[in-house]
């Protein structure tokens, strides 16, 4: 019990050290990271990707990420956040009032662990063992570093949240990529990458991101 009120207390210190009363820009843009619908072109790009490399066999491929996705979030929200019932920064009595939250967004009562975090590390894990492609692979890592990290500038969750979401993903990502490697070998016989079509979803994510920025310094 110790070592967990040891932990629970670096892990509000980090959070209060992170989240802080910065510049609306970075308000707004975090909100807007943050936002699921944000990263749909993204999603769509991705899919158009797997389509052109896998052509007939992507429904397998596009199964697999769904499934990952749905494991990931239903681990993190559906069983964890019940079983660990972990006030969120937001909610929680004693840091509440020194948490900043943007649009008066709090979230719901319990956050650990962050489903944001477990649904965009286990699509990047997957994705990328998927593509085999090492500027993809940093790419849509530092893509879910920063949406994880969104979460912790909103106060909707403390740092430990976002590990343990990390961590859920991860698992859901090798899970499904074990399965597929095991009932669909022939997904992965003879790949090789295209640079020219892995290129579509680095620029759907660079153009979102950049709207983004756009949007937060005009409107805030």
């Amino acid at each position: 019990m110790d070592i967990i009120h040891s932990l629970d207390s670096i892990d509000k210190q980090w959070l209060l050290a992170l989240n802080n009363d910065y510049p609306t820009f970075w308000d707004g843009l975090m909100y807007g990271i943050s936002e699921k619908l944000t990263w749909v072109p993204f999603y769509l790009s991705l899919i158009f990707v797997i389509i052109k490399f896998w052509k007939k066999q992507s429904i397998w491929v596009v199964l697999g990420l769904i499934l990952c996705v749905v494991i990931s979030d239903q681990v993190s929200s559906g069983i964890i956040k019940d079983l660990v019932q972990r006030l969120r920064p937001s909610h929680d009595p004693e840091i509440e009032n020194m948490v900043c939250v943007v649009n008066g967004y709090r979230g719901g009562k319990f956050g650990f662990v962050s489903s944001h975090a477990a649904n965009s590390f286990g699509l990047a894990l997957l994705s990328s063992l998927l593509f085999k492609n090492r500027i993809y692979t940093v790419s849509v890592f530092a893509w879910a570093v920063i949406v994880s990290f969104s979460r912790i500038y909103l106060g909707v969750h403390y740092p430990g949240d976002v590990l343990g979401g990390a961590f859920v993903g991860i698992t859901a990502a090798l899970l499904v990529y074990w399965i597929l490697k095991k009932l669909r070998p022939d997904l992965f016989a003879d790949f090789h990458t295209s640079e020219l079509k892995i290129r579509v979803p680095l620029l759907t994510l660079a153009v979102s991101l950049l709207a983004l920025i756009v949007y937060s310094a005009w409107i805030f």
